[in-house]
């Protein structure tokens, strides 16, 4: 199991990454600022570092400094506000191997924590999805049906995906939200319902069923 270091101050972006995280078979430990991050990080005990940049004590620029000094190998990804090109080449040339602006949707997070992840002796990353008859290839962003290739819209793309990594699981109306919509959703919205009966007109309603009081589940 990977080991993944959080380090993010606002404790509902922690929680949302921290939920998501272990949700999907990761060992998750998060810190709220800079030094702890430091102290943490240098035992060699993890994985992957996401860091936040804007720490109460220090600067996260800073912090990846310190640990590249400090002979840390862990893929860091930063999570930030920040989304100007001077911010986001400072942060690669600084060592970071990925950069993530905010808000951003969990499903590109572990998308892209996975890719750190992958090793040369680790399998190749899956690209597509199946499901009986039903393919989604994460390259092209397309669907797929005998004889039928179904165009998404970018949301679409997310919650189809979503039910093709959790075949019959019942995904609740809020998990959908925090991993479709990220951190900043309304959870009285009925947004959830309307794009899945959208995705039901193109890859077929019977797919997806309504599981009454709890949420939706692709197959049985």
């Amino acid at each position: 199991m990977s080991r993944i270091l959080i380090v993010e101050d606002e404790q509902r972006i922690a929680s949302f990454v921290e939920k998501g995280l272990r949700a999907n078979g990761f060992s998750t430990t998060v810190v709220g600022d800079g030094e702890t991050a430091i102290d943490y990080a240098v035992t060699g005990g993890f994985d992957l570092v996401v860091l936040d940049l804007g720490l109460p004590d220090r600067d996260g620029f800073s912090v990846l400094r310190a640990l590249r000094e400090a002979k840390v190998t862990a893929p860091v990804i930063i999570l930030t506000a920040r989304d100007s090109v001077h911010d986001t080449v400072a942060g690669l040339e600084g060592g970071a191997d990925d950069y993530m602006t905010k808000p951003f949707r969990f499903e590109e997070l572990l998308a892209r924590v996975r890719l750190r992840l992958r090793g040369p002796e680790r399998a190749p990353e899956v690209t597509v999805l199946r499901h009986e008859d039903l393919s989604l290839d994460l390259r092209s962003r397309r669907a797929q049906l005998p004889g039928q290739v179904v165009d998404l819209t970018a949301r679409e793309f997310a919650l189809l995906e979503l039910f093709l990594r959790h075949p019959g699981q019942v995904l609740a109306r809020e998990q959908i939200l925090s991993h479709v919509w990220g951190y900043d959703f309304d959870p009285g919205s009925n947004v959830v319902d309307v794009y899945v009966r959208a995705l039901r007109k193109k890859v077929g309603a019977e797919r997806i069923d309504t599981v009454r009081g709890m949420g939706y589940r692709l197959g049985r």
